[in-house]
């Protein structure tokens, strides 16, 4: 008698085991998704303000015919502090905030042994970001090419966004992306640098991969259930 009241409970709960893990891992893909975006905004955010106060803190710099990367390296033969310090610090703990942010995509789209083409691109930005800041302008070519490293995917992966993306949001990155891979090629192929100078050019750049890091990050830390997908 009691196994006849028990069992229609049990029908009506079945399968009680597969609808928990079906729970916990959606509830997993969504903690990882904010985890990234969270780790992306804060990125975003610390290295646009890194290096502003970079700049303010190095006498005689101009944001138009300086780069970027000189606020890391000497004038003169001399490094000038604390300047070189404040950027180099912010390119590495950015750059491994990024790192960490695209691991945690990789997850949440379940790509367990070769990750898709967002998380990949957004990691090699980061790889770049950290090289460029622990190899400084003192090391020249190395550096240069890490840089560029940086510019290329991160141009790349905004535009890659796009199908993880909802609108308007989507367009903003793609529109970011396109700037950031023209003004990567700018100075060859346009009188930018002539307008801008050097800096202004390379600025054209940086922030457009840095404001839509910034906004990516924000979408994600709002994500819902179906705000990715695993494609």
């Amino acid at each position: 008698m009691l196994k006849a009241i028990i069992s229609p409970l049990e029908i009506c709960h079945w399968p009680p085991q597969k609808k928990l893990s079906a729970h916990k891992s959606l509830a997993s893909r969504m903690n990882r998704l904010n985890v990234a975006g969270a780790l992306f905004f804060i990125a975003g955010t610390l290295i646009l303000l890194g290096i502003v106060t970079a700049e303010a803190t190095y006498a005689g710099y101009s944001v138009s015919q300086n780069f970027i990367s000189d606020l890391g390296g000497p004038r003169n033969g001399v490094i000038m502090q604390p300047a070189a310090a404040i950027l180099d610090t912010t390119l590495v703990v950015g750059g491994f905030l990024i790192i960490g942010g695209a691991y945690a995509i990789h997850r949440a789209l379940d790509k367990r042994v070769f990750p898709s083409a967002l998380p990949l691109l957004i990691a090699l930005a980061g790889i770049g970001s950290v090289g460029a800041g622990v190899f400084n302008e003192t090391f020249g070519v190395i550096h240069w090419l890490l840089s560029g490293l940086t510019f290329i995917a991160g141009g790349f992966a905004a535009i890659a966004a796009f199908s993880q993306q909802k609108a308007p949001l989507r367009y903003f990155s793609v529109i970011l992306g396109i700037i950031a891979l023209v003004f990567a090629i700018g100075p060859y192929i346009t009188p930018a640098v002539a307008f801008l100078g050097v800096g202004g050019a390379e600025r054209w750049v940086v922030y457009p991969i840095v404001l839509w890091l910034i906004g990516f990050g924000g979408y994600l830390t709002g994500t819902s259930s179906n705000t990715m997908s695993s494609q």
